[in-house]
């Protein structure tokens, strides 16, 4: 197995009253060397640095992050880094342990303010207000606006991927990996950890741990079963130029030129009928009438349909590939 590197970098952290890490912003970070005490760059946070917690409760500090990837997460800082490294296109989805990322990293209320600590918001939100409007007597102070309650902040705040367009950077979460030539919809959500290897539409949902090849299109109100909530270990990943129908769904990975239609869910238990004097079962080199959805899984050429007639899931041959419109995903 191939090493996933040690990543370093300066960060801004913010430290609430209670000492917690709420987040860390790595404006730059690598997969390298890291250089020693004497030969590290400076940190360049002179003016965003304050010691004394401002009316949010929240200190911010400079802190100089080393991380092992391939070895367990240390603390929330570490966890940051990592997040940053895979939006920064440094590092691919599912190349560095990510195991109990969650131990690691605290609940937040994210707004436009930065992040607040949950437990006592109102108040300091009363706070912040009140300091802004002293501090601009006469001029309309900007309401707080609570963007979520979540232990992962929105990417954009904290990376802009080149050569992407996102439609609501509400659904697109730190850890994010969205390659050139990405286009995500309004309705698409991408996780950490996850994302897309090339030019695609994204009109549905990646889960974490799920990466998506050059050239396929995720339909709208589409999925893809992650494996944060449990169940099977496989991480479901799609080939390229495949498409994944609106409203449909996968636990199993698509190969290359395959197509699922709209509105079928298919799982590693489906049992999909091919026939096993098919083209496709010829193809497959399967001797079967009926196979689960596991043994197609990763499989190239395939296209997937429920018979609008009997109901049966029912697999076939597929040699062509999706194309998308080249233009959408100029940026």
């Amino acid at each position: 197995m191939t090493s996933a590197g040690t990543g370093w970098g300066w960060g801004l952290a913010s430290i609430d009253a209670q000492g917690r890490t709420l987040d860390v912003w790595y404006p730059h970070a690598e997969i390298s060397t890291p250089p020693g005490p004497a030969d590290r760059p400076a940190h360049g946070f002179d003016a965003l640095v304050h010691d004394q917690p401002d009316a949010r409760g929240v200190r911010r500090q400079p802190v100089f992050t080393v991380a092992d990837l391939d070895a367990p997460i240390r603390d929330a800082a570490d966890a940051y880094l990592r997040l940053h490294l895979l939006s920064l296109r440094l590092a691919r989805p599912n190349t560095m342990n990510l195991d109990g990322i969650f131990d690691h990293l605290n609940n937040a209320v994210w707004t436009n303010y930065g992040p607040f600590a949950p437990e006592d918001f109102a108040l300091r939100k009363t706070d912040l207000l009140g300091a802004a409007g002293r501090s601009m007597p006469g001029i309309p102070v900007v309401d707080v606006t609570v963007l979520s309650i979540d232990k992962l902040p929105r990417m954009v705040d904290y990376v802009i991927p080149l050569g992407v367009r996102i439609g609501n950077a509400d659904r697109i979460r730190l850890g994010a990996y969205l390659s050139p030539g990405t286009t995500v919809m309004h309705e698409g959500f991408v996780n950490f950890n996850a994302g897309t290897l090339g030019t695609s539409m994204i009109e549905g949902r990646i889960s974490q741990g799920v990466v998506v090849g050059d050239g396929s299109d995720i339909g709208g109100g589409a999925s893809i079963m992650g494996t944060l909530s449990g169940g099977g270990k496989h991480r479901v990943s799609i080939g390229e130029h495949s498409l994944l129908g609106a409203n449909a769904g996968i636990g199993i990975s698509l190969g290359d030129n395959c197509v699922v239609e709209a509105g079928l869910y298919v799982t590693a238990g489906t049992k999909i009928v091919l026939g096993a004097d098919s083209e496709t079962a010829k193809y497959l080199g399967i001797k079967k009438d009926t196979v689960k959805g596991s043994e197609l899984s990763g499989r190239n050429h395939l296209l997937f349909i429920r018979n609008s007639q009997t109901g049966q899931v029912q697999v076939r041959l597929r040699t062509k590939g999706i194309e998308l419109n080249g233009s959408l995903h100029k940026n």
